[in-house]
């Protein structure tokens, strides 16, 4: 059973093909500056060299084409042909109070996608498009959608409800949605198996860090609390996005700078984290490097975040009654050594402990806590092309 999996955005599609009697990628890519000058496809077989391609991809449907065609090629595919591909599984950002889990898509999910736009208007109509174009060069074949918000809609209402009129929850749907919730599910089982637990027998907190960065709870299997909001704004300082704030400033700012909803929307979102602090970068590595060499808002950035994530641990320990795995993942928590040690330095009180030769890891599942630790911690990498595959064959094994 081969399932390809689909993460579309504005103008780019990331691909992988499962075989999925072994859960092996037969190849994986990316599509690159869809509608732009300079468009390409980098296609990477198993085992074999990168291919690269370039043209006019001049929409989600002709960088779908493409990928099936690349996926089929005589010299540098993985298939015969496009037929045996039985199911196709796409990440979908927002799926809102709707959808509590994977679903097959059908007309009627569709119209729910499309009802979500508002609370996401950046990612739900680039995943709408991929759907559509797989529809379309792939009729009769089975699609599933995957929802960054599934996971953590076991939240209850005391975690998801804001201290605003009742009727803006009731009318427009204003709470918490949570995201990164394909990346919070995999690396919490993960972490269980790795202990030789079940997940109802533990509580987790799951900490996905990178250029966009949240916190999950989880406690006994289920999602209590999140830390990104009704976006993926709120919560930790991220790369360019600010987090948590008094809402008093947005107002305050927008009257002594002169600025529209619009540009406070990017002030907030692409100019600000630690970007904005630092003045250096949104990538944490070029932040890590200009506090080696002694710039102080560097360095000051560093200290806010792993503060703030702190903060964030320290309040599920809370939420949970207790931690028995803290669990570290995406790009900054899988290989920051450095990151995950300052966000550690502090915690003993939980008892628990980095062990600093186990910490030396980038990339790698490894628990890195001192041995007899009563709160473990890990490094797991996150793998939600994985979990959408396996959610994908679920749903339709018996369809096909």
């Amino acid at each position: 059973m081969k399932v390809l999996v689909v993460n579309c955005g504005s103008s780019s599609i990331k691909y992988q093909l499962f075989n999925m009697s072994d859960e092996s990628v037969l190849a994986k890519g990316l599509v690159e500056r869809i509608g732009l000058e300079g468009a390409v496809l980098t296609h990477q077989p198993a085992g074999k060299d990168k291919v690269v391609i370039t043209g006019d991809i001049s929409n989600h449907s002709v960088g779908i084409k493409l990928v099936l065609e690349a996926l089929a090629d005589a010299n540098h595919g993985v298939i015969a042909s496009m037929k045996e591909i039985v199911a196709v599984g796409h990440r979908v950002v927002h799926g809102g109070e709707k959808f509590a889990d994977s679903v097959l898509i059908t007309p009627d999910v569709m119209r729910a996608l499309e009802e979500c736009i508002e609370m996401a208007p950046l990612h739900n109509p680039p995943n709408i498009l991929g759907i559509n174009a797989c529809a379309e060069l792939m009729p009769g074949v089975p699609q599933v959608g995957v929802f960054d918000t599934a996971f953590h809609q076991t939240m209850p209402k005391a975690a998801f409800l804001y201290g605003l009129p009742y009727e803006a929850y009731e009318k427009y749907g204003v709470r918490r949605y949570g995201f990164h919730g394909t990346s919070h599910k995999y690396v919490s089982q993960r972490a269980a198996e790795m202990m030789g637990q079940h997940m109802s027998n533990l509580r987790i907190i799951t900490c996905h860090l990178g250029n966009g960065s949240s916190l999950a709870a989880i406690k006994y299997g289920k999602a209590i609390d999140t830390s990104m909001g009704f976006t993926p704004l709120e919560g930790l300082v991220m790369g360019t996005r600010c987090g948590e704030i008094d809402p008093a400033i947005i107002p305050f700012l927008m009257k002594k700078e002169g600025m529209s909803p619009d540009q406070m929307d990017e002030y907030l979102n692409k100019k600000s984290g630690v970007l904005g602090i630092s003045g250096v970068s949104s990538d944490f590595r070029d932040i890590e490097d200009a506090a080696g060499e002694g710039n102080e808002r560097a360095q000051l950035a560093l200290d806010v975040f792993a503060y703030k994530v702190r903060k964030y641990v320290g309040g599920y320990v809370a939420s949970m009654g207790g931690v028995d795995a803290i669990v570290f993942t995406a790009g900054l928590g899988e290989n920051s050594i450095e990151m995950r040690d300052k966000i550690c330095n502090g915690l003993e009180y939980l008892g628990t402990r980095i062990d600093h030769t186990k910490n030396n890891v980038r990339g790698k599942a490894q628990e890195i806590s001192v041995d007899g630790a009563k709160v473990k911690i890990f490094v797991i990498p996150t793998n939600e092309e994985l979990v959408i595959a396996r959610d994908t064959k679920a749903i339709c094994g018996s369809l096909i």
